[in-house]
């Protein structure tokens, strides 16, 4: 049995339930909008031997081999007096914290476990593992003075800021037009690194297989690019041997066997690494690349052999 966790609907989450539907796995998937309606227990002694209760289903977690999760948060529960909403919110953050746990426990396939994935939560603590890793990385500077941000935009010829956690920030050219704000840096710590030149390349890996492509975009940051009125063009590649395999050591390093790295790969042939993502939404590259990758999820989740990387 193959568990899913999140929302149907969610790109990600949906063409990893269409492959394991083509490939005839065994899986269900746990909405989280009926989070309030589940219940999640565990007998005393028994760590991953728990059973989940959603609309009639049982799910025994000990016949798990596999697991994906990508929740958003449940939504507010629906139907419920305002006066017990606060107790079924409590409900659901336990369910869900319980489900965490257990994923960093089980001996099933995990996509990924919990505590691995928290590497993303300080993106200069990642850089560091990547460039013990022998990655290049860029210059970093993460102050909250507004005129040792001005020196370091100086010295690298411009500088892009960027959200220091996981939270998704827009990647931004440091303009003069944002100078004024560099005032409010007084209230909270940014993280500034070198502008560097080149072509991005986002490299997905699931397990030992490896999917890269090459976004070429005018825009500071291509997810955005419609944003600007530009475009983003994603063509597949393959990696050079020795940044394929360096990629592949980050990934098993991490403990993340399913995960997006992304690279700059500069005009004079270099490689920096700017960060590994342990929930990639593949399917925005997937889409435009015909690259396999939820075909590959799947394959890895059904694999009788469990706790890879782990």
């Amino acid at each position: 049995m193959i568990l899913l966790w999140g929302r149907p609907t969610e790109a990600p989450l949906a063409a990893t339930a269409a492959a394991l539907t083509n490939a005839g796995a065994d899986f269900f998937i746990f909405d989280e909008a009926l989070a309030q309606h589940a219940d999640l227990r565990f007998p005393a002694g028994a760590v991953w031997e728990g059973q989940l209760r959603v609309h009639g289903a049982t799910i025994a977690l000990s016949a798990v081999t596999g697991a994906y999760f990508r929740p958003y948060g449940a939504p507010t529960p629906a139907g419920v007096e305002l006066s017990r909403q606060a107790e079924v919110q409590a409900r659901i953050h336990a369910l869900s914290a319980s489900l965490w746990a257990w994923a960093d426990i089980s001996p099933a396939t995990i996509l990924n476990r919990p505590s691995l994935m928290a590497s993303n939560g300080s993106k200069p603590l990642q850089a560091k593992f990547l460039a013990a890793l022998g990655f290049d990385v860029p210059d970093t500077l993460i102050t909250n003075d507004s005129a040792a941000a001005k020196d370091f935009a100086a010295a690298h010829d411009g500088a892009i800021f960027k959200s220091i956690s996981a939270i998704r920030s827009i990647v931004r050219r440091l303009a003069p037009a944002d100078e004024p704000n560099l005032q409010n840096l007084a209230n909270t710590p940014v993280q500034f690194q070198a502008h560097i030149p080149g072509t991005d390349i986002r490299v997905h890996i699931v397990g030992d297989d490896i999917f890269a492509c090459e976004i070429r975009s005018e825009a500071d940051d291509y997810r955005y690019a419609g944003r600007e009125n530009l475009s983003a063009t994603l063509t597949p590649i393959t990696l050079p041997p020795a940044i394929a395999q360096k990629c592949h050591h980050a990934a098993t390093t991490l403990g993340l066997p399913l995960c997006g790295i992304d690279l700059r790969r500069t005009p004079d042939g270099n490689w920096v690494a700017f960060e590994v993502n342990p929930s990639p939404g593949f399917t925005y590259f997937a889409d435009q690349t015909g690259a396999p990758i939820a075909a590959a999820i799947a394959s890895l989740l059904m694999k009788e052999v469990s706790s890879y990387f782990f």
